[in-house]
């Protein structure tokens, strides 16, 4: 595989991840709570299956799952979002301290629920999703009080990423001021965007990350009908004054630009081996990202190892996080993979 990443420098990036300054995590935050189990027959009173129930769990959701992967990469966060004055967000804050994650970012309003999202699964198919959650803008005294706690984190902190599921947590003013302020303090800014949130929301993000679907969406909302992946790659980081832009594209990889070295767009193969479910995977790439650009790492480098650490967990089940062990043995298998091919 063309350009694959070194061991020397896979190791020495990933040994790094342990050592760097806490990077702070800012987003909509939720709950997904998984109910799993068999069906046997279709239900008398509709036409639907009955779902025998053998086993249920709960793992933090959206923007706490990023910070979930960076802990079990190695990487200290700081969580920022918004929870509701309910239930939901004790058992929320439950599940941070089980992982050892912090809670000083978080903030309650009783202007909304807490997110959350049940999956009710079979061992072969989804049957439903059953959301709880507000998709409209946090108010003015929480977007306030969320703002805040951006003050004492940006000088802490070494980076901040934007993962925006639009929910409502990152208003144009939140955003706005996660940018200007980081980029202030030279920190590290990058953002994993939302399909419906106006692109220009990002404008001057060191680093964006979206999907294919997500920057079809940004390009068309900018007023252009570019389809080639290079050419969206231009436009957006033209129009948005980024600095690096990778495009997640499934099964045929990632696109990269670094825009500082090269106007050049190169495409790395997918390593993933088998894909059992993509829930998560989106959080596990900007996590490794921006953990290995800290790390040294340049974007291509930084790329392989996202796209090994993505490789990882579209094979388990669920919203699911790599560990070092992990993403070390991947990287290992793919290149015993790749030698016994010559």
């Amino acid at each position: 595989m063309k350009n694959l990443i070194t061991l020397e420098r896979f190791n020495e990036i990933t040994n790094k991840f342990a050592t760097l300054t806490p990077i702070v995590v800012v987003g909509d935050v939720g709950i997904d709570k998984y109910t799993f189990g068999e069906v046997k027959r279709i239900s008398p009173e509709a036409p639907v299956p009955v779902l025998e129930v053998t086993k249920e769990w709960l793992k933090l959701g959206l923007a706490a799952n990023i910070s979930h992967n960076l802990k079990t990469l190695g990487v200290q966060s700081t969580l920022c979002g918004v929870v509701g004055e309910d239930n939901n967000a004790n058992v929320f804050d439950t599940l941070l301290e089980d992982e050892k994650l912090n809670t000083w970012g978080i903030v309650r309003t009783n202007s909304r629920p807490t997110i959350f999202k049940e999956r009710v699964t079979t061992n072969t198919q989804q049957i439903c999703r059953i959301d709880y959650e507000s998709s409209e803008d946090i108010d003015d005294a929480t977007e306030k009080k969320l703002i805040a706690r951006f003050d004492e984190f940006s000088k802490t902190h070494a980076a901040v990423i934007i993962e925006d599921y639009a929910k409502g947590s990152l208003t144009k003013n939140v955003i706005s001021y996660l940018i200007s302020k980081f980029k202030e303090e030279k920190k590290l800014v990058a953002v994993d965007p939302g399909r419906s949130t106006p692109p220009m929301y990002y404008k001057g993000a060191n680093l964006l990350k979206p999907n294919l679907a997500e920057a079809r969406a940004m390009v068309e909302s900018l007023g252009y009908k570019e389809k080639k992946v290079e050419g969206m790659a231009k436009i957006l980081v033209e129009k948005l004054e980024l600095d690096m832009l990778v495009i997640t594209l499934g099964a045929d990889g990632m696109a990269l630009m670094d825009v500082k070295k090269s106007s050049e767009l190169k495409i790395i193969p997918t390593v993933a081996n088998e894909v059992f479910d993509v829930s998560g995977a989106g959080d596990t790439a900007i996590s490794a990202l921006t953990s290995s650009l800290l790390a040294g790492a340049s974007l291509e480098e930084a790329a392989w190892i996202s796209n090994c650490a993505s490789g990882v967990v579209v094979a388990k089940k669920g919203t699911a996080t790599v560990d070092l062990k992990e993403l070390n043995h991947f990287y290992l298998e793919l290149v015993r993979k790749l030698q016994s091919k010559k």
